[in-house]
């Protein structure tokens, strides 16, 4: 009827605050980008399943895979605390929580600690050696972030970082770490710097502005080049400790489907986009779930196993 009123448009209903305060903790901590979790899980499944001559015991396994989500999380938490200066001025980071005042640093500073404290409480139910290396691993993961101020290796340190959990892998399973864990570790660093400077080489410009530091600053025009000297280390590490662990055909058939996977990144960023260089550090994903797989499958299959 011509006479009737129109009915007023209804309001979408406000989001609880619990709810959003979530959402944003949630965002902070990368929740909803699992790629970091994933090279992290990957190097120390690797060292899980060298130490133990397969699978795991299954507490062992939960305990280093929970404790990779949660002390990723908290490396997520504190780096982009230790980045408020920088991240409003990359184009990539300036809608995280922190940048955006979504987030206050001193909330960032708790839900560091809270992830921080479950991370160890689960480490202590793991013997006393695994237990004391844990601090270490609490060193590295916080005084990462400060290190690309004052060095343009940040990438190196967040290698030793991330790897960390291959000799505490080693020493929950066997009780010591021996060189072969060592080596593993050398091999993570290694791979760590090289995929996380396809991740420097996408915020470059932003960075020389800013006056951070990074590999992909420091290597300049030669960036492709010692890109290609690090996965060759890497593998060559990688083939170390095959030799050394008795792996078999398995194995370097996984090595051979990484190194695969690691020329066709440097197919993919041969102009240096930055949509490419950063589909090449996520492309890491498949090097290490290649690198397990063949890990996995000759512990499987192999004679005697």
């Amino acid at each position: 009827m011509s006479g009737q009123r129109p009915l007023p448009l209804s309001r979408p209903l406000a989001q609880p605050r619990w709810r959003e305060r979530l959402g944003q903790y949630w965002k902070l901590t990368r929740g909803d980008r699992p790629i970091g979790w994933l090279l992290l899980l990957w190097p120390t499944w690797w060292g899980l399943w060298i130490a133990a001559g397969g699978v795991p015991p299954l507490w062992t396994l939960f305990v280093f895979s929970a404790g990779v989500w949660l002390t990723r999380s908290a490396g997520c938490v504190i780096n982009d605390y230790a980045d408020r200066w920088l991240d409003p001025q990359v184009e990539r980071t300036r809608g995280r929580p922190l940048a955006t005042g979504a987030v206050r640093g001193r909330e960032a500073l708790a839900v560091f600690a809270v992830l921080m404290l479950a991370a160890f409480a689960l480490v202590l139910t793991q013997n006393r050696l695994t237990v004391w290396m844990s601090f270490v691993g609490v060193f590295l993961a916080a005084s990462y972030p400060y290190l690309k101020r004052y060095t343009h290796l940040p990438q190196v340190y967040l290698g030793m970082s991330f790897g960390w959990g291959i000799p505490m892998a080693f020493a929950a399973v066997q009780g010591t770490v021996p060189p072969v864990a060592w080596v593993l570790y050398a091999a993570n660093i290694l791979w760590s710097t090289a995929y996380d400077t396809w991740y420097a080489m996408v915020d470059r410009d932003d960075d020389l502005r800013a006056g951070a530091k990074s590999t992909a600053i420091l290597f300049g025009e030669l960036d492709l080049a010692i890109q290609g000297v690090l996965y060759a280390l890497v593998f060559l590490a990688l083939a170390l400790v095959g030799w050394r662990s008795g792996l078999g055909a398995y194995y370097w058939g996984g090595l051979a489907v990484a190194a695969g996977l690691v020329a066709y990144e440097f197919v993919m960023v041969r102009h240096r986009d930055r949509d490419a260089c950063f589909r090449a550090f996520l492309h890491n994903h498949w090097v290490g779930m290649a690198v397990f797989a063949g890990i996995a499958l000759d512990y499987l299959f192999q004679p005697g196993a």
